[in-house]
This record gives C-alpha cells, structure tokens and sequence, in this order.
C-alpha cells in the first residue's frame, strides 16, 4: 500500500519472518536515539522474540521511503492493557522511523488510522511511557486524547507479567460517526 508523505511515496510493506532483523534495525536506531536524549521510552535493544510472533501474525509493517526501510510499526486489534476501556479499536505499537525520515510518524499515524476504518473499529489507540512528555505532547497535537495512566510489567518497551513496572500514559483517537 502507498500513500503521500511530503511530496514522497510512503509504501507500506508488511513484515515477514525474514524481515525481523530488518525491523530490530529500525526500533534499535529509534532506541538509541530516545537514549541518547534522556528518554527511557524502549530498551536500547530489542529482543527479536518481542516482535517476531506479531510479525508471524501479520500485524508488523515496514514503511519504505524511495525504496528504502524508513520505520516499522505493529497495528493490531487488542491490548490487555485497555482491557476496561468500552468499544472496538486499533492499537499502534512499536511506531518507530529512521532518524533520516524524522516526520515520517504523522504519515504512519494517519495510515494506521485509515487502516482501523477500514477494519470498522471507533478508535486508535496507543500508548507511550508516563514521563515522556514530547511525545504525548506530539500524540496530543495528533488529535489524540489522554485516556489515563496504568502500570504494565516489565522494563519500558516490554509486556511481561513480572519485573519492573512501567507507568504508561494511553492516548486514544476516536472516530467521528463510529
């Protein structure tokens, strides 16, 4: 699928089993980056059993920019940790772009959007660690509102039933006329 993203095709290509190490490869970068300014948001390296069973579902795509990898991101249709939230929805997860395509997550954000229509849920949703206020900021400037803040297990960037608790904020944008 192709889309417009600043005079540029954006394609979106869904991830494969051979594609995992290509998909670390953006998150790692992403990673290193939100680190090396401070945020804790993700590990500094993700683990290919993290994303490798949501590529083997279908749900993890690479966004290609003239041909070449410039972000990952994982759209699925369930998260335990909306569990009590009402209505059906889309769910981002790992969005993340090279630093050469930085803006490129409004072009993504607004493609997983298109994507939830199509599937007929009411919403989008994602998540982002508590303290990280650029980015709720940005997901705010999106048109995306605050639906509150819940611990998870596990380091940041992680679901696991045990470990460390990390304190997300969700954010959600509702469909008009869903």
């Amino acid at each position: 699928m192709t889309v417009e993203g600043n005079g540029d095709a954006v394609t979106f290509r869904r991830a494969v089993s051979g594609c995992t190490d290509e998909v670390l490869s953006v998150l790692d970068e992403a990673a290193g980056w939100l680190d090396a300014r401070g945020v804790a948001q993700w590990p500094l390296r993700f683990e290919a059993a993290w994303v490798e069973e949501a590529i083997s579902r279908g749900e993890t795509w690479l966004v290609e920019v003239g041909n070449r990898t410039a972000g990952t991101v994982t759209l699925d249709w369930s998260d335990a940790i909306w569990a009590d939230a009402a209505g059906t929805a889309g769910y981002v997860h790992r969005l993340a772009v090279r630093r050469r395509a930085a803006g490129l997550g409004t072009v993504v954000l607004g493609w997983a959007a298109g994507m939830a229509r199509q599937q007929g849920v009411e919403a989008l949703r994602l998540d982002c660690v508590k303290f990280n206020g650029r980015l709720r900021a940005y997901y705010e400037a999106q048109g995306f509102v605050h639906r509150g803040d819940v611990p998870v297990g596990g380091a940041p960037g992680q679901r696991q039933d045990g470990g460390p608790v990390t304190w997300v904020s969700r954010y959600e944008l509702a469909f008009a006329g869903t």
